[in-house]
């Protein structure tokens, strides 16, 4: 199933029922009075939160999402049958944004959460609420109300504690494989990374109960100028917004004009030029592939550079793990202590 963040969608809550006009015919009762009973109320558009969703794809393809109208009402005061609401399922984390107004209508972030983003129309009153001494035998009943109709935006924020930030092959998706049982694409060519994963870290005896769990979320890799639409954009880094702490990778290169603290500054420039106070989160920074003999020499180098700025700069391998157990300690103490 492909990965969908984002869509558009018409939703239609249903129209309220007509009222009814009709008179009660009884045998004895020449004058029996009016009996026209009230249209039923019409459904509700509702998005319920499900935690087995990961992506808007079911979505992707609806038109409208329409509820079902209320029914009209009947003689001998018999109410109209209440339209039955539409309940649409989406992944925990999503943003409902009206397009018109471009504002924030909702959000889903709890599972299985309920959101109404369109209110049925309620039904006319009968021909019995419009009787008075003067008029004993009203011939007149209400329509029903309209539902609500709204043109939507439906964006999704994968909801986890911790965001992986870095260029392109600096070993995000390796580690997220080597800490968790997420398994993304892995390979030696940039942008192998096309959407979020998400990952689990376990730390402790989980069979026991003992462990402890954190979220950890993997996007594609920026490069600078993203922010101008460089590389794959930010697109994806609404999907660190909701994270409390940042990893930020980074890797020697050969290529001219990088260098860790480069990147690193790159980086942080684009995060700021895309939201400040996502720039401010607590982070942590690592220097990755701490298995290759050149890169352990340049981490010495790099370290004081970090320093002057003061950040201390971690040395990891996803393929030797070294290091990882203490970095993962790390992101659960910093995520454990006082926000």
């Amino acid at each position: 199933m492909r990965f969908i963040d984002e869509c558009d969608i018409r939703v239609e809550a249903g129209d309220g029922g007509k009222g009814c006009v009709a008179f009660r015919r009884e045998k004895y009762v020449p004058f029996g009075g009016p009996a026209g009973g009230d249209g039923g109320r019409g459904g509700d558009v509702v998005f319920v939160a499900d935690e087995g969703l990961g992506t808007l794809y079911d979505l992707k393809h609806v038109r409208v999402l329409r509820a079902e109208p209320g029914g009209p009402g009947e003689g001998k005061d018999c109410y109209g049958r209440a339209g039955r609401d539409l309940e649409v399922r989406v992944p925990v984390g999503t943003v409902i944004v009206d397009r018109a107004s471009g504002e924030p209508v909702d959000e889903v972030v709890h599972p299985k959460a309920r959101v109404i983003v369109a209110r049925g129309g309620e039904g006319g009153r009968g021909n019995k609420h419009f009787a008075t001494p003067t008029d004993r035998a009203p011939r007149r009943a209400e329509p029903g109300t309209p539902g609500e109709k709204k043109e939507l935006r439906l964006e999704l924020k994968v909801m986890a504690d911790v965001g992986l930030l870095g260029f392109p092959n600096v070993g995000k998706s390796t580690l997220i494989s080597a800490v968790s049982r997420a398994h993304p694409k892995v390979a030696s060519y940039p942008f192998t990374t096309l959407e979020p994963h998400l990952g689990v870290v376990t730390l402790g005896d989980a069979r026991r109960g003992l462990g402890k769990n954190f979220v950890i979320a993997d996007i594609p890799g920026l490069i600078a100028g993203a922010s101008r639409g460089a590389g794959l954009g930010i697109r994806f880094l609404r999907h660190l917004e909701r994270t409390r702490l940042l990893l930020h990778l980074i890797c020697i290169s050969d290529e001219p004009g990088r260098s860790p603290l480069a990147d690193y500054q790159a980086l942080r420039k684009e995060l700021e030029a895309f939201d400040e106070d996502l720039a401010k989160r607590p982070e942590v920074v690592a220097m990755t592939q701490a298995d290759r003999p050149e890169v352990v020499e340049a981490h010495e180098a790099a370290k004081a550079e970090f320093q002057a700025l003061g950040i201390e700069l971690r040395l990891v391998s996803a393929a030797s793990h070294a290091g990882l157990d203490d970095l993962m300690r790390e992101l659960h103490e910093r995520l454990e202590s006082p926000r």
